[in-house]
């Protein structure tokens, strides 16, 4: 089960308050790849350690928040900067 569509109209970036939107498929499959390959890290600078499921995006696409038993992670440590990533 995904992030409830309602829920998701309400939710915002912690720190920026930017909408979140859900992140598409094609752009989390490559998250994914970067994560399996040990290249990505959470604002707080911890490796990201296993894929992800599901994951929201800032609209203006700067960070994404990861979403773990279907509960976005909305903690500015938990973010993860997408400048990290590249072609993104």
């Amino acid at each position: 089960m995904a992030v409830d569509g309602k829920l998701l109209e309400i939710l915002c970036c912690p720190v920026s308050k930017v909408a979140l939107i859900r992140l598409e498929n094609a752009r989390l499959e490559k998250l994914n790849r970067a994560i399996d390959a040990g290249g990505v890290e959470s604002i707080r600078g911890e490796k990201i350690p296993v894929r992800l499921k599901e994951a929201l995006i800032t609209q203006d696409g700067r960070v994404i928040y990861p979403v773990v038993d279907d509960i976005p992670l909305l903690l500015e440590e938990k973010g993860i900067g997408t400048t990290q990533l590249q072609n993104f």
